[in-house]
């Protein structure tokens, strides 16, 4: 009795590594792909041979011979499998060995291609996007020019709207608004570099008011209070040690005037809580400086004062490099608690308004060669204190009471 063909069901124990297991999943597949194949399992024989013949044309196929150490096969198939058993044994390699499905590698394939596609999409929608806003920005930009052309290139006009002549009003129309626009523009400049009116202050005062000899210019921010902040309270401004003392004792002799670079909406309420006396006669704040490279200066030639009784109290020095010999240099005031400086600074002021030096310039120029001004003033009191009591130690030892005198010579001394 004649038994049907079976397909042939293979069991292998292997000791390869899983490369080797694709490339004996992928010979195999081309194997059984082939329309009726045989395939011929000798038990005898330790290596595994595969045979391919071809029904169309009897091509005889090469030889797939695939040798493995300690592999082991067993089969009890001896006539060479039907089709059906072909086409059961490629899915089986399938679910064996999804790697080298072909179903696989066309969707990898496909989602790949369809990656690239959407990549060259969104880069074809950037390089739109941002074409539209270079045109954008550029036709904003020329609508500026031209909006700023005629907005500050067109003529002046009265109350009654005629148009007032220029020194442009003969040349071409487009000629006239570039140069007004230029001019305007140059005004603008001016107007932020320069000081708001060329004199300060005002004339000094005359008879019967009376004028002070010495004019005090001072520095508010780190020189009079310095800004803080706290969990607890926030921002605030706080007093520098004995500054109502200074402004007191300096206001009998100085004509007090704070010129400092911040705006006049910071200032002004400051000083008003600072100084609720009126010992500061004249407040000057930002628009009253000149802006060279970069830095508020104070140009003292605007004060309508003389230079030779002027004096200048501030920590920065770019601030008054256009009159250095006028100034009088502190240092920064942190906010901390245990600062003297405007103490000492009385002093000082104190000596040149008693003394009445009638140039404080050229006793700014010796200090100002200091780092510390306030110290070396120090030093020279302390030196001066000593001369002094010298001096009348020797005075003293010289001259002698009459009486001592008498009694020396009647007793023989």
């Amino acid at each position: 009795m004649s038994m049907a063909p079976v397909p042939v069901i293979q069991l292998i124990r292997l000791n390869t590594p899983r490369a080797s297991l694709i490339t004996l999943a992928n010979r195999l597949r081309r194997t059984f792909a082939l329309g009726n194949q045989s395939l011929s399992l000798s038990p005898s024989s330790s290596p595994l041979h595969v045979r391919s013949l071809t029904t169309a044309a009897g091509i005889h196929t090469n030889k797939v011979q695939v040798a493995s150490a300690g592999k082991r096969c067993y089969s009890n198939a001896k006539e060479p499998p039907t089709g059906a058993a072909t086409e059961t044994a490629s899915p089986l390699l399938s679910k064996l060995f999804p790697q080298t499905s072909p179903d696989v590698d066309s969707t990898a394939e496909q989602e790949r291609k369809k990656r690239e596609e959407d990549e060259a999409k969104e880069n074809e929608r950037a390089w739109k996007r941002m074409k539209l806003g270079f045109a954008i920005f550029g036709g904003g930009g020329i609508a500026t020019v031209l909006w700023g052309v005629y907005k500050f290139g067109q003529p002046e006009v009265d109350s009654e709207g005629q148009i007032i002549e220029d020194e442009f009003i003969d040349k071409p129309l487009v000629q006239q608004y570039l140069q007004r626009m230029w001019k305007s523009l140059h005004y603008y400049q001016k107007m932020i570099q320069e000081p708001s009116r060329a004199k300060l202050l005002p004339d000094p005062l005359k008879y019967p008011y009376v004028q002070p000899r010495y004019t005090l210019v001072l520095e508010m921010k780190d020189v009079l209070v310095h800004p803080d902040w706290t969990y607890k309270t926030g921002w605030r401004f706080k007093k520098r040690p004995g500054v109502d003392s200074f402004l007191q004792e300096c206001a009998k002799d100085f004509e007090i005037v704070v010129f400092t670079a911040e705006q006049g909406m910071t200032v002004f309420p400051i000083l008003d809580a600072l100084d609720p006396n009126g010992y500061i006669m004249y407040r000057l704040v930002r628009d009253a400086t000149h802006f060279i490279d970069g830095h508020h200066v104070k140009n003292l030639d605007n004060l309508n004062r003389d230079l030779k009784r002027v004096i200048v109290v501030d920590w920065d020095r770019n601030a008054t490099q256009m009159h250095p010999d006028n100034t009088f240099g502190i240092a920064r005031w942190d906010g901390n608690d245990d600062d003297s400086q405007l103490f000492d600074l009385i002093a000082f002021l104190k000596i040149i308004a008693q003394n009445e030096v009638d140039d404080v310039r050229e006793v700014l120029h010796y200090y100002r060669q200091f780092a510390d001004p306030i110290s070396q003033f120090r030093e020279n009191q302390r030196k001066l204190a000593e001369q002094m009591q010298e001096a009348e130690r020797i005075e003293q030892s010289k001259t002698k009471p009459i009486v001592k005198q008498w009694s020396r010579s009647i007793l023989g001394r």
